[in-house]
């Protein structure tokens, strides 16, 4: 009733020949080999850059004037939407009101001819196969004849349908299935890298704490050792002080006064008389000698025992350690055997599955038509 003239979008419009005109901008700079290769132009670019800003200064400008022309034509197209709408329901109002008064389709002449009902009311020309109205004359029954198709196309149709929810459903089975597999390898795999890394840090906490065991079972044997040898050396001192003292202020040496002793007192010597010292006191000498020559060899003794026990404990700790060692490079032996046939078994898993991908799954290779469809825009 009412025709408004829509006017063209402008600011769509002007939109996409800008985004062609870009377009074609870019693929002339994108597949233009000689300037992909080389470099790019910065001049042209600070100029591209300026240009822009003044395109997207001028396009607020525009986009901005455009709003406010289509708020304005909106609110003018609104009013007279309105009134247009107002207007034919009132037409439309008006017409129906005659028609129900002056214009029943009852009334007509030929209401026989149309009414809704009178198929409902005659009896069908044909109701079954085994009508007796269905003569040979009355083209009514024909040989092959199908009056169960549209019942069994759609039968079919169904039965389709849930072949294909049940491809669908066994489809997303497998996938789900193929997912958690990969899950449970990936976590398979994470275990036995943590386990491997375990054994790792323990091997090497037991090693450092044989380490720190000897080093120091070493130092207490060589402060031991110092301490004995600053032992011997004092006690070598000592007996050779007593030596030499007993050398110096023996009855050889200091001609003792009991081995010549005079008549006139027994602090006076006859020089004469004096032939050293006395059996007695040579026995006395000999005798001391003798308990020191036992002392040395018992102590003698007693040093190569001592150096015999804390030989055979440094060998049974040698011992120790080279069985602990063996048992650690068995058990890091099995560890990698076990690991290996982890990985093997693995493996040939992944093989077999590679295999049923390579030959049951992608088996629809790609043609050239497939790569012709790349590298013909510049997104």
């Amino acid at each position: 009733m009412y025709k408004i003239d829509i006017p063209v979008d402008l600011k769509e419009a002007a939109a996409i020949e800008r985004r062609r005109s870009e377009e074609e901008k870019r693929k002339s700079r994108i597949f233009n080999s000689k300037t992909r290769i080389i470099g790019v132009d910065l001049q042209a670019l600070q100029q591209q850059v300026k240009d822009r800003k003044h395109m997207e200064d001028m396009e607020r400008k525009r986009e901005q004037a455009f709003e406010a022309d289509t708020v304005r034509y909106a609110h003018i197209a609104e009013l007279l939407q309105q009134r247009q709408e107002h207007d034919i329901r009132e037409l439309n109002r008006a017409q129906n009101e005659f028609r129900m008064l002056h214009q029943q389709p009852s009334g007509r002449r030929e209401w026989d001819l149309y009414d809704p009902d009178r198929f409902r009311k005659d009896r069908p020309a044909r109701v079954s196969d085994d009508d007796p109205r269905c003569s040979i004359s009355g083209l009514q029954k024909f040989d092959g004849e199908d009056l169960n198709n549209k019942a069994r196309t759609k039968f079919q149709q169904e039965q389709r349908r849930v072949w294909a929810e049940q491809q669908m459903k066994e489809r997303q089975q497998a996938e789900d299935n193929q997912r958690k597999a990969d899950l449970l390898f990936e976590l398979k795999m994470r275990e036995m890298d943590e386990r491997a890394c375990n054994l790792q840090r323990a091997e090497d906490e037991c090693r450092r704490a044989i380490n720190v065991a000897t080093k120091d079972y070493n130092q207490a044997l060589r402060r031991e050792l110092q301490m004995k040898i600053g032992v011997r050396k004092q006690q070598e001192e000592d007996d050779n002080k007593t030596e030499m003292a007993n050398l110096l202020y023996g009855d050889f040496l200091t001609e003792n006064p009991a081995a010549a002793q005079s008549a006139f007192g027994f602090h006076r010597v006859i020089p004469d008389r004096w032939k050293g010292m006395t059996p007695e006191q040579l026995a006395d000498i000999r005798r001391r000698q003798e308990i020191q020559r036992r002392e040395n060899l018992r102590l003698r003794e007693e040093e190569r025992r001592r150096n015999e026990e804390w030989d055979r404990m440094r060998v049974a700790q040698a011992r120790a350690a080279m069985l602990l060692e063996r048992e650690e490079d068995r058990r890091r032996t099995a560890i990698a055997r076990q690991l290996e046939d982890e990985n093997k078994r693995l493996a040939m898993e992944q093989q077999q599955h590679q295999d049923y991908l390579n030959k049951d799954v992608y088996t629809n290779d790609p043609t050239a038509a497939y790569f012709l469809q790349f590298n013909t825009t510049t997104r």
